[in-house]
């Protein structure tokens, strides 16, 4: 339910049930008018304070926030549905089609090693997702987790990053779907694509069918969670039944002689390839997005995020070694590796099966990110960072509609123009920037509680912060801009990271423990996760931290122009722009009509 004064107004919104009018878009205050919009404007400095200096509660996110979709979601999954969901979030195009160009161009045989630090990244990862998702299980996923922790500025410039990675991958899935169905059908990718010779190379190749694809993928998600389950766990089983083929069968061509030269490019080669095939670990993230639709989220998140990621490591892991077992690195083929590899050592039936098996875990991939991103988009828009017309349930499916279709139709769009490699790089970017943020997050969930944590203790909290983010930030910098294999600087900087941890460990008492499940060794497993995700942005090229900062900075522009004034103007009507002690007590985690009691009314919290 919502604050008093704002519950009728909720009941008239679900009177209305999914609608599309103005109100559903630009309803708050500041748009009601020219001149309201002119002063929201003028008030842009203050109102920006606010929203940096707001940190959201946990129940504000797990009933008022929920609340404002108009309906429940149904809660019908168990742990059983979370670890397929995981299995085919993640196994797809990343293992399918990103390991022939990586092992072929940049790390060789040692691109099982690559696998190997992506895959500790990723699980690093998914222990600091799992505490979050246990005790705040909503389908925000790590926007939610931000805006509790650091606030709404950070956890704005986050979602953003999470929709360009749901969108991208999407799209990077949907465009590897039609290399493969080419391999199915005995032609070559560009058969079936449309190429554009007076478009730059990158985006020449338009892709219709990857746009077919998503649009199927459309219509089953928006029609139920629990069916799009059923077909991913139906697809997910296929799926595992073909990788443990290309495994046995992969093993039985094995010359071990392609391992004479294990990693060519060196030790840089094999953190290049990291950095790139953490793509193949995106999806993950997906599977926290539905906790609010899992029966038990303190017994059932935890054991479907671990276990269907250290399934997918193995997988990838044994995967990767078949691969360059078959075939000497330098002839592994970029666009479908596995299919031209079995052909390659005379099983050329072996490749229809290994095609079809990749087209069923593509098809997975696109259906749980799907989900996954609808559920993103809808408690940002739940907070008015985004039209609140994003949020609605619809009550007859219990899924996101309106959310799902626009989603579906960003990535269909991306997919029908931009070429594989330019996707999974920018992926990777915004995919390490939310998981670090993320690990962040934890280290201040546990070590800060406003009015518990002493200044002295909050001081040595922040520095440490500082420093383990600049040790982490400056160790990337020297590895991505040095030529040589100097190992100085590191002797400087991987002791301060090591010593800082040891200070937040050492000096500073947990302020909060959790209530269910907890990450095990804060804070040395999310300081370490800090500083393996920046170090793996180290290894991307420039070009993609360009596009990268273009993305960004059309992100403040839409927040500084609307999603500021009209988030800002929606906590102002529930009271969470409070100022002062009222603020405080806030922080310290009292409910509005605490506050309101103790001598805060609305009114002067507005």
């Amino acid at each position: 339910m919502g604050v008093d004064g704002v519950i009728g107004e909720d009941e008239g919104l679900r009177r209305r049930g999914c609608s599309c009018g103005k109100d559903d878009f630009l309803p708050e205050e500041s748009f009601k008018s020219w001149g309201n919009y002119v002063q929201a404007l003028k008030e842009t400095p203050n109102r920006f304070m606010n929203r940096v200096l707001t940190r959201s509660l946990d129940s504000t996110e797990l009933h008022e926030i929920k609340a404002r979709s108009q309906h429940e979601m149904k809660k019908n999954l168990s742990w059983w549905d979370l670890i397929w969901f995981g299995i085919g979030a993640v196994i797809g195009s990343g293992i399918f089609v990103l390991t022939g160009l990586q092992a072929q161009q940049v790390s060789g045989p040692a691109v099982v090693l690559s696998f190997v630090v992506s895959g500790v990244s990723a699980m690093l990862s998914v222990f600091c997702y799992t505490e979050f998702a246990v005790e705040i299980p909503v389908a925000g996923g790590s926007f939610a987790y931000l805006r509790v922790e650091l606030g709404d500025f950070i956890a704005y410039i986050a979602a953003g990053n999470i929709l360009l990675e749901y969108v991208i991958g999407g799209a990077a899935v949907a465009r590897s779907w039609t290399s493969y169905f080419a391999t199915l059908c005995s032609h070559d990718s560009d058969d079936f694509v449309i190429i554009v010779h007076s478009m730059p190379d990158d985006y020449s190749k338009l892709d219709p069918i990857a746009v077919v694809v998503v649009c199927v993928i459309c219509v089953l998600a928006v029609l139920s969670t629990k069916g799009s389950s059923r077909f991913n766990y139906i697809a997910s089983i296929i799926h595992v039944i073909v990788i443990l083929f290309i495994i046995i069968a992969g093993f039985t061509k094995a010359d071990t002689k392609n391992y004479s030269n294990f990693a060519p490019f060196g030790v840089r080669g094999i953190f290049k390839s990291s950095a790139v095939l953490f793509f193949a670990y995106v999806g993950f993230d997906a599977v926290s997005t539905m906790a609010e639709e899992t029966k038990n989220p303190a017994h059932d998140i935890p054991i479907g995020l671990v276990g269907s990621m250290a399934i997918t490591t193995a997988a990838y892991c044994l995967l990767s070694v078949v691969l360059c077992l078959m075939q000497p690195y330098p002839k592994i083929d970029k666009d479908a590796p596995f299919s031209v590899a079995f052909e390659a050592v005379g099983m050329s039936w072996a490749k229809y099966v290994v095609a079809a098996g990749a087209l069923k875990g593509m098809t997975t991939v696109l259906l749980v990110g799907a989900v996954g991103q609808a559920r993103y988009l809808t408690h940002i828009a739940r907070t008015h960072m985004l039209p609140p017309w994003l949020a609605q349930i619809h009550p007859k499916t219990g899924t996101p509609i309106n959310a799902t279709i626009v989603m579906l139709i960003a990535t269909a769009i991306i997919a029908f123009f931009t070429d594989l490699k330019i996707l999974a790089d920018l992926l990777s970017i915004s995919t390490l920037f939310i998981f670090l943020l993320v690990a962040l997050a934890l280290i201040v969930r546990r070590y800060y509680v406003s009015g518990e944590t002493s200044t002295t203790d909050r001081i040595i909290l922040i520095t440490c912060l500082i420093l383990i983010l600049g040790s982490s930030i400056a160790t990337a910098t020297y590895w991505g801009v040095s030529e040589n294999n100097d190992w100085v600087a590191y002797v400087i900087t991987m002791p301060i990271w090591f010593l800082a941890t040891a200070g937040i460990a050492v000096f500073i008492p947990q302020a909060r423990k959790p209530k269910v499940w907890g990450v095990p060794l804060v804070p040395w497993l999310p300081s370490l996760s800090i500083a393996i995700n920046i170090f793996l942005l180290g290894s991307i090229n420039g070009a993609s931290f360009k596009r990268f900062g273009i993305w960004t900075c059309v992100l403040l522009l839409y927040y500084f122009f609307f999603g500021l004034h009209a988030s800002y103007d929606t906590a102002k009507e529930l009271g969470e722009n409070r100022i002062g002690d009222g603020w405080k007590r806030v922080e310290e985690g009292q409910s509005v009509s605490t506050v309101t009691a103790s001598g805060v009314s609305l009114d002067e919290a507005k």
